[in-house]
């Protein structure tokens, strides 16, 4: 599909546009990919990693600036949007900048992709998206509400947009599996809660997921995979087996367990072999035959939740990815 195609992706020198990039040029071989992100310092290091390449190109620009993300969009067909301010904590004590990037510049983004004519706009979500408790997930969860609603806001124009929700994404730079081994060697690990579970998908499923997004999307579809859940007791042994876990309590806005699909969502939720498909409410989409597809709709009091997950990954299985990982994890 993106054969001989140009794409731009948001917040592209993240742990996510790293791992695009290649992935992407690789099976899919596009005209163009273009990183636009406000980081000239991480566009610099990201770019010695393609040099030579002349299909990767990079844009400096804020999704806060509409005009600058109107003049990056020039001949693009394809955005995946993965700028965000994203850590909780920073999200609770910052909450203007937060709004401002992840739903002021879900707005923007919107409307200029819908004024420059692209094809297909897929953004990134969080499983702290569904019944959020934080400014994070409150957040995430107003800019997937403006992506699905995009879909009628385009009017007659073919812009379309869906979203991809997924969870604690393992190795990412500033993601509890690097930040424990940071400090395995002082032989104490910090755990908020032994109870707390969480998501997990590698950056491979990631990707993978949100090329699915692209060739599967009417509009306005959220994208959710069916990933592991884990402990973070037993990621910290999985980590570092031989340090002292010592519980330090939940962070301000942190959830013991998380969702990706809550009961509400169960009349409009359709279910597939490696994913789920919320479809929206609005608009009758929810009962489009071209959006269901083969889906089967799930039970009315279902819910897709870190701790109820019929699917989980052991200490071996995570002992074992690291192993496989080792140079990779933190380092985007």
């Amino acid at each position: 599909m993106f054969s001989n195609s140009t794409i731009l992706v948001t917040g592209g020198t993240g742990s996510f546009g790293h791992r695009f990039l290649p992935m992407t040029l690789k099976k899919h071989n596009p005209a163009k990919v273009i990183v636009f992100s406000r980081d000239e310092m991480k566009q610099w290091e990201m770019a010695k990693l393609f040099a030579g390449d002349p299909r990767v190109r990079f844009f400096l620009g804020d999704v806060r600036d509409e005009r600058r993300l109107h003049r990056a969009l020039d001949g693009v067909d394809y955005v995946v949007h993965a700028a965000a301010t994203k850590i909780v904590p920073t999200a609770e004590y910052n909450p203007f900048e937060c709004v401002k990037t992840n739903v002021n510049g879900a707005m923007n983004l919107i409307d200029a992709c819908i004024d420059r004519g692209v094809k297909r706009v897929v953004a990134l979500s969080t499983d702290k998206a569904s019944s959020p408790v934080n400014l994070y997930g409150a957040t995430k969860l107003a800019s997937d509400k403006l992506f699905i609603a995009g879909n009628s806001y385009s009017g007659q124009r073919e812009t379309r947009f869906s979203v991809v929700r997924y969870g604690n994404v393992m190795g990412s730079r500033g993601s509890v599996i690097p930040f424990f081994r940071s400090l395995r060697d002082g032989g104490v690990l910090p755990i908020t809660d032994p109870r707390m579970t969480r998501f997990m998908i590698s950056l491979d499923q990631a990707v993978e997921l949100v090329w699915h997004a692209f060739e599967d999307m009417i509009g306005g579809e959220i994208y959710v995979k069916k990933i592991p859940s884990m402990t973070i007791g037993d990621i910290a042994a999985a980590v570092a087996p031989d340090a002292r876990q010592e519980v330090v309590g939940i962070r301000p806005g942190e959830k013991l367990h998380e969702q990706m699909i809550g009961f509400e969502d169960a009349p409009h939720t359709f279910e597939y072999p490696e994913h789920y498909k919320i479809l929206p409410a609005i608009n009758g989409w929810s009962d489009d035959p071209r959006r269901i597809k083969d889906g089967v709709r799930v039970a009315a009091n279902f819910t897709y939740a870190s701790d109820t997950n019929p699917a989980w990954m052991g200490v071996c299985d995570l002992e074992a990815w690291i192993a496989d990982n080792a140079t990779k994890i933190g380092a985007i």
